[in-house]
């Protein structure tokens, strides 16, 4: 038996088996108190997806309340959930290795997912195998999903919730889709209860529309830079229009740089900040090279794919960790694999489909009865809250208006009087503003984020 990965006691912290266990098209490990369970899964020939399930210590039994499973997505396109999600937002544990008191796990069992192929430790052994959009990539994420229910005790009766982040809110509408038709043709027995998307990019058009306005009221643009991201906004809505979404991509750096240029570059993960003062999202990172389309080449893109970060008040660099103490005590991880290292690769597949909205995803699954929550940063600029009203408000939903019409209710936390956000809801669409956050909620409201998780998931846990 190996000598445990966190050295400390810890209810989450992890023994490692030296065995591996292969069955069939994948290779899976757990822990030797069943707390916890990783592997890979080959969704296609040379195409393999790395997936990590923990078991909350927190679980509450009670019959009428099942205990929950959430299924994180990062976004990027190419942003590892095991990495990012698990040791920078939600998992039992931070970067430092150390307990983190506001995890997820206090109410579900977690599931982290490196999607699409290429991202994470997920890899392929050939280019041809890379996901060409969010169809490849729903289709792969269907496969992994029939092969760990039927490994994951417990997985296909607890009430599952698909919660992402950023690009990851794309992967999560178009994957609900498609799990709910395998489900209903008896490929699949999961039992899916909701999908909720945090910052999520259902909308380039909207989002790329409202970056100019929203820094111009916060005198952050002046007239002049606001008159130059709103022609950009323009072509990117006509290029959108038009269907050709890898020029629209093009458009979405050009505008990306002026806004940079012309805010003295604001940080668009949190608009109160310039892009070197954020300790979530701020690099310094030498892996942020530009990714080149065509002729052209990206000036920025999602900082997912800054992997080397650092955090000013001491937090560990992720990039190391991941492919250091993690990789070698996970011991499943390809020795030639760096975790992250086909990640830019990932993000050139996704050119096409970077830029196309998924608003009729969400439509279809209001229409189908599934509870969609959106909640969102009130100071993150990417996927600004303005601009996620804005698609909100385009939903052919039949109770869209009902839902317009419906008062907000203050949020706060603990023993807390201030406002940390509202929240609005109607039948099965929810809203929560979350005030003071930037793109990252559960790092920057972690207290107020596990409480809408838990009304999200209906969890049992108190």
């Amino acid at each position: 038996m190996a000598k445990p990965l966190f050295p400390f006691g810890l209810c989450c912290a992890v023994i490692f088996f030296s065995s591996v266990f292969e069955l069939g098209n994948a290779i899976t490990q757990k822990s030797p108190d069943g707390t916890q369970k990783w592997g890979y899964v080959e969704v296609r020939p040379k195409a393999h997806m790395f997936w990590w399930h923990y078991r909350s210590p927190f679980k509450v039994n009670q019959a009428s309340k099942p205990w929950p499973t959430i299924l994180w997505l990062q976004g990027g396109p190419g942003g590892s959930g095991v990495g990012i999600g698990n040791f920078e937002e939600i998992g039992p544990l931070d970067t430092n290795l150390k307990p983190r008191s506001s995890t997820w796990l206090r109410k579900a069992d977690l599931l982290f997912v490196d999607n699409p192929v290429g991202t994470g430790y997920s890899y392929v052994e050939d280019t041809g195998e890379f996901a060409k959009g969010d169809g490849d990539a729903a289709a792969d994420m269907t496969t992994l999903l029939t092969e760990v229910s039927n490994d994951i005790v417990g997985l296909q009766n607890s009430p599952l919730y698909i919660i992402a982040e950023s690009y990851g809110g794309k992967f999560a509408v178009t994957l609900a889709l498609v799990l709910l038709q395998a489900i209903q043709a008896g490929k699949l027995k999961l039992n899916l209860r909701g999908v909720a998307l945090g910052d999520s990019w259902i909308s380039p058009e909207d989002y790329t529309s409202s970056w100019g306005p929203l820094l111009k009221d916060l005198s952050r643009l002046g007239s002049i830079g606001l008159e130059n991201s709103n022609r950009v906004a323009l072509k990117i809505s006509q290029q959108i229009k038009e269907g050709n979404y890898e020029n629209a991509t093009l458009s979405w750096s050009e505008l990306e740089e002026i806004i940079t240029t012309t805010s003295n570059n604001v940080d668009f993960y949190n608009f109160m900040l310039d892009s070197d003062m954020d300790p979530i999202s701020g690099s310094v990172s030498e892996s942020a090279e530009r990714n080149e389309i065509g002729a052209q080449k990206l000036k920025r893109y999602s900082q997912y794919l800054s992997f080397r970060r650092y955090k000013p008040g001491g937090g560990a660099d992720l990039d190391a960790l991941m492919n250091g103490q993690i990789k070698k005590k996970l011991q499943i991880i390809p020795q030639n694999l760096k975790w992250g290292g086909q990640a830019e690769s990932v993000f050139q597949f996704f050119a096409g489909d970077f830029m196309k909205p998924r608003i009729n995803e969400v439509d279809e699954l209001l229409a189908k009865g599934v509870n969609m929550t959106v909640y969102n940063g009130q100071v993150d600029l990417i996927c600004s809250t303005k601009g996620t009203e804005a698609w909100i408000d385009k939903l052919k939903w039949d109770g869209l208006k009902e839902y317009l019409n419906t008062v907000r209710t203050p949020l706060f936390c603990g023993n807390e009087k201030h406002t940390k956000g509202f929240t609005r809801s109607y039948k099965n669409l929810h809203f929560y503003w979350i005030l003071g956050a930037g793109h990252y909620v559960p790092v920057d409201q972690p207290c107020v984020a596990l409480d809408m998780v838990g009304a999200i998931t209906d969890s049992p846990a108190s």
